[in-house]
């Protein structure tokens, strides 16, 4: 491979840019320079990795599958050189988690001051991103690791349980079924149901729990995220069928969770790594503060 470290940085800075212009500035380089460089970068690999015209830079499919790899190998590479010895010396780096947007909200705060704390110059990418997207972004080196609920069946992932989390229905508090202890699911028949969509990860747990079952979810409204459901709820359009950790904490003056039973359908959330690899000093420091943040 006859390439250089400032060729890989050079075809970067035009991906993250979309400007040979302003990541030649960034790069204190001449245009023909950069140029260059990309273009023995392509030489090397025999594919284009941009698609260049007067007035636009675009990655081409190749280059949108090489950048993520790139950008891991680069924070590797510094994390390595930097690292050798107490990783708190390091001048800087970045680690990037891709994680389910509820996971955010209840796994990853304490966990990133903690780190933040020890490892203050060390800045932390959360890619707060559904959970397919979230398994595809570990799985392309886009993120170090993953909390997700889905990686149990990727055989090129190893996953790790953290918690358990059941579906419950959110409902109004002066809604019919409010004064309930517990619901079934066959209950909800009558009731204007409110679910995400078949493309999120939590429908296909739900959906497949309830064929099991020879049941299938019947809905009024169907939304594409669940703070988007929780949204309709307050308004008094129905109940919506959420995981538990997406719901308010108990006491909410609008909003009551009841749990969901016949059948328990669950989500296992757990951290997500690609299987073999050995994470960068960095990552591996907030994957480890995080197991034990979590086990506290």
């Amino acid at each position: 491979m006859n390439f250089e470290l400032v060729d890989l940085k050079a075809f970067v800075a035009v991906a993250d840019l979309g400007s040979f212009v302003r990541a030649a500035q960034a790069l204190n380089l001449s245009q023909p320079a950069l140029s260059r460089r990309i273009r023995k970068l392509e030489d090397s690999l025999g594919a284009p990795l941009l698609e260049r015209t007067t007035r636009h830079v675009a990655l081409t499919m190749v280059g949108r599958d090489f950048v993520p790899k790139v950008r891991r190998f680069l924070c590797e590479f510094e994390t390595s050189v930097f690292g050798i010895g107490d990783i708190r010396a390091r001048s800087g780096g970045l680690v990037s988690i891709a994680a389910v947007p509820t996971a955010v909200f209840y796994f990853l705060p304490r966990a990133i001051r903690r780190f933040s704390e020890i490892y203050p110059r060390i800045r932390v990418r959360v890619l707060d991103i559904g959970a397919n997207e979230g398994l595809e972004a570990v799985a392309r080196g886009e993120a170090e690791f993953g909390i997700n609920f889905l990686g149990a069946s990727c055989p090129e992932l190893d996953f790790a349980p953290l918690a358990e989390d059941p579906f419950v229905i959110a409902c109004r508090r002066d809604h019919p079924l409010a004064a309930r202890k517990r619901l079934a699911w066959d209950q909800l028949a009558g009731h204007r149901v409110i679910t995400v969509g078949r493309n999120s990860g939590n429908r296909t747990l739900i959906d497949n729990a309830l064929a099991q079952s020879g049941r299938t979810l019947t809905w009024a409204y169907e939304v594409t995220h669940l703070s988007g459901a929780l949204g309709l709820v307050e308004a008094g359009l129905g109940v919506a069928v959420l995981p538990r950790l997406a719901t308010p904490a108990p006491g909410h003056s609008t909003i009551r969770t009841i749990p969901l039973t016949a059948p328990m359908v669950t989500r296992t959330i757990g951290v997500v790594r690609r299987k073999g690899a050995v994470l960068a000093p960095s990552a591996a420091a907030l994957h480890a503060i995080l197991l034990e943040t979590w086990a506290a």
